[in-house]
């Protein structure tokens, strides 16, 4: 089998990559109309064709395997088929001879692969390709992102005045091969507010934006960069999309929703990354924190991670069912957040594309069958907390867990993991009924990513942990790294963050990808370096700008010829408001608020038991925190998040779709906190009196949008102010009405008529577009 890196090919194929990308009618990545490249690659360019039309039918699942027939593995392509022996499917250098190739060029409707029953065929390119691949051998390979990440040698380029670290030249390199170019550096005042929106979730201040601009010196955006990583906002940033895929919520789930205390593990999320925890200890104390020698209670809350799935409090259910759905779903969040596998389609039946068996997954659901968890502790209303418990008191958050934000003297209480003293047997459960057990199993690992070693590792879940933040898995450091990529720059290496199997897409500059997970391990598993490796690079410092050339040749910026321009998450649109109004309060951590919020959603979906059944908005300066502490009910997530895509944490998510709606256009036009911020920041630029009013639209312009207004622009502004001011000036009534907006104090003193419009004028201001786009 040669096992060769999948990015030693690639440079040979890239030109036929680019004819594929802008063939649209043809599936990304895999087929096109271009020329064959000179060498076939089975990972690169079979694989993805075999896993979309074969596979089903002829891949791992052995109970949906039609004719004995397996093409997912060498020696059983190669081997005789079971009703034909003098015919393989598969002849090395034989496509004439091959069955496969004969069955995918036949004109006959009985013979022809695929069937013309299953809606699915293979277009000339890909005839030719796998035609072209048996002629040369039909190698196989083993799936690239289960081969251990090799580090590549820096690749030749033909500019060397571009590149500022080694990511550029990789990433050039590639450009080389399509025939583009590199954008021109983004002005000041741009990357200013992208790399701080990156890094800590706010737009600059005004004294951060001026002293930037003031800076002439070479080191000042590293100097911005070390800053920003250095504030507390850092680790919130960072959390948000950890906590999407820990499946952070604030409430049980299901029917009768109430309410939980986890937070204290979203505060433990939050310090480890402002105090940059090693990514492999970040996971290892999350993974089995509890089974460290003399655990501590940091370790242990950091275990929560496991717990935050759904819990149900009604009466009446069946217990074992619901015990074997959280280990479930700690399994799949494992599988899916951690490796980067698809592991959850294994539970029913073997996996259809993947190398990995029902048997594969119940050895690792064993991991997590082994505390003596419940299915139902209690009904709503009892102890709000299930067992195994962790119980924080007030000499503890002055203690070890001070950085849990602990708001009053009561004793909390937060769900986290122990192992019980005597094994529980754990069986693989036919069709993945908790009631059909079937053979018994032990914890293991696939064998398919990294058989686990057992003279190294206990078969228990921290040995579980160990093996996964091994340097020799050869999953981890890539998928992480790829969630990060994916959060700066919008797009993963690998664009499909949650899977990394077959189905996956494959990674558009995979020797990039196995550079930086290799460097990442070499620099322990430093966060903060990475991170800051991907900012500093000239491919993240580009201009959003787009040519038309680029547009056509690559409209979705897989070449990374310029920068991305992203609509903020749905957290970071309301920091953003509250940062650039003044009304953002800094608090760190603590429980979750409550905040403008329809009336009635709650109640619709409620059981009318437990805390939650009725929506009670909180007030004050809970109102002024950031998004990431906004309180979720699982049956009710709050809707102005909703719209904008953030996840409903009911599961594990690894990244976030971006939809672009009218609803969306709605809510920044009359959610309360959309107004209540130009209410606020429009009432704060009134008071200074000594401002004009060209002035004043100036710098609500500089700190919603971050740069300075162009001519042409603060004309419009002025004359939209204009009219305001006649409109109101008309109707003093609705200027009053229209300041109603909010609960926050208002200011005394100011003219209702001026004061309404200009809170109109910043109250379209972040209604453009560019307000809620990182560019």
């Amino acid at each position: 089998m040669n096992c060769k890196p999948l990015y030693a090919i690639i440079a040979a194929t890239a030109t036929s990559l680019l004819l594929i990308n802008c063939n649209r009618s043809e599936p990304e990545g895999i087929t096109g109309s271009g020329k064959l490249p000179d060498k076939v690659d089975f990972n690169f360019h079979v694989k993805p064709v075999l896993s979309d039309r074969c596979f089903a039918c002829h891949g791992p699942d052995d109970n949906a395997r039609e004719a004995d027939l397996r093409l997912d593995l060498e020696e059983n392509a190669y081997a005789a088929l079971k009703d034909m022996p003098e015919a393989h499917a598969i002849v090395p250098g034989k496509p004439e001879e091959s069955m496969v190739y004969l069955r995918i060029t036949s004109d006959d409707p009985d013979l022809k692969m695929p069937p013309p029953s299953s809606n699915l065929k293979l277009s000339e390119y890909e005839i030719k390709l796998i035609g072209k691949w048996i002629k040369q051998g039909a190698e196989y390979e083993k799936h690239w992102a289960f081969l251990p990440p090799e580090k590549p040698a820096l690749p030749e380029v033909s500019r060397e005045d571009w590149p500022r670290n080694d990511i550029d030249r990789f990433v050039l390199s590639k450009m080389d091969l399509v025939g583009l170019e590199p954008n021109e550096p983004a002005d000041k005042e741009h990357l200013l507010r992208r790399v701080s929106v990156d890094l800590t979730g706010l737009p600059p201040d005004l004294e951060m934006m001026d002293a930037f601009l003031a800076d002439d010196s070479p080191q000042a955006y590293e100097k911005i960069i070390d800053q920003l990583l250095a504030s507390p906002a850092y680790g919130e940033k960072m959390a948000l999309h950890w906590l999407d895929v820990g499946r952070y919520a604030d409430s049980y789930g299901y029917q009768d929703d109430d309410r939980r205390t986890q937070w204290p593990w979203r505060d433990w999320v939050i310090h480890a990354f402002n105090e940059n925890m090693p990514y492999d200890q970040f996971l290892l104390w999350q993974l089995a924190g509890d089974m460290l020698p003399e655990a501590n209670k940091e370790q242990i809350l950091a275990t929560a991670f496991n717990r935050n799935h759904k819990y149900t409090e009604e009466g009446g259910v069946i217990e074992e069912e619901y015990r074997v759905t959280y280990n479930i779903d700690k399994t799949n969040t494992f599988s899916k957040g951690i490796l980067g596998i698809t592991m959850e389609c294994a539970q029913c039946h073997d996996h259809k594309y993947d190398p990995f068996s029902q048997q594969d997954y119940y050895e690792m659901y064993a991991f997590f069958n082994n505390t003596p968890e419940k299915g139902l502790e209690g009904l709503v209303g009892s102890e709000p907390a299930k067992t195994p418990i962790l119980y924080i008191n007030d000499e503890d958050v002055k203690g070890i867990l001070d950085f849990v934000n602990k708001p009053d003297t009561g004793r909390m209480m937060v769900s986290v993991m122990e192992e019980l003293d005597t094994l529980r047997k754990t069986y693989i459960l036919n069709r993945g009924l908790y009631d059909s057990p079937g053979k018994r199993v032990f914890a293991a690992t696939p064998e398919a990513i990294l058989p686990l070693d057992t003279t190294r590792y206990p078969r228990n879940r921290l040995g579980l942990a160990k093996w996964t933040i091994s340097k020799e898995n050869p999953l981890t450091a890539r998928v992480f790294v790829n969630q990060v990529w994916n959060k700066i720059f919008g797009r993963g290496i690998v664009e499909s963050t949650g899977d990394f199997g077959a189905q996956g897409k494959l990674p558009s500059h995979p020797e990039l990808l196995d550079y930086l997970a290799v460097s990442f391990m070499e620099h322990d598993w430093d966060i903060k370096w990475l991170v800051k490796e991907l900012v500093t690079s000239a491919t993240y410092r580009q201009s959003a700008k787009i040519s038309e050339k680029k547009l056509y040749t690559d409209p979705d910026n897989i070449y990374l010829a310029r920068a991305s321009r992203l609509r903020l998450p749905a957290e970071l649109i309301r920091d953003h408001l509250l940062a650039s109004s003044g009304l953002l309060v800094k608090q760190l951590g603590g429980p979750s608020f409550k905040g403008y919020q329809p009336d009635g959603i709650w109640e619709v979906t409620s059981s009318g038991r437990g805390t939650l059944a009725r929506y009670v908005q909180d007030h004050g300066q809970d109102l002024y925190r950031r998004g990431i502490y906004g309180f979720i009910k699982l049956t009710v997530p709050p809707p102005n998040m909703l719209i904008f895509d953030a996840s409903n944490r009911d599961q594990c998510e690894v990244e976030r779709q971006r939809t672009n709606t009218p609803l969306q256009a709605l809510v920044m036009m009359n959610d309360p906190a959309v107004l209540e911020a130009a209410r606020v920041l429009s009432g704060t630029l009134l008071s200074q009196q000594e401002l004009a009013p060209q002035e004043r639209i100036t710098r609500a312009f500089r700190r919603i949008l971050c740069r300075t207004p162009k001519e042409k622009e603060l004309e419009l502004l002025m004359e939209f102010y204009k009219q305001e001011l006649e409109r109101y000036g008309k109707e003093p009534e609705k200027a009053k009405a229209f300041l109603q907006a909010g609960e926050y104090p208002h200011r005394r003193g100011l003219d209702a008529v001026q004061h309404a419009a200009l809170m109109s004028l910043v109250h379209g201001i972040y209604n453009l577009e560019e307000a809620i786009t990182r560019s």
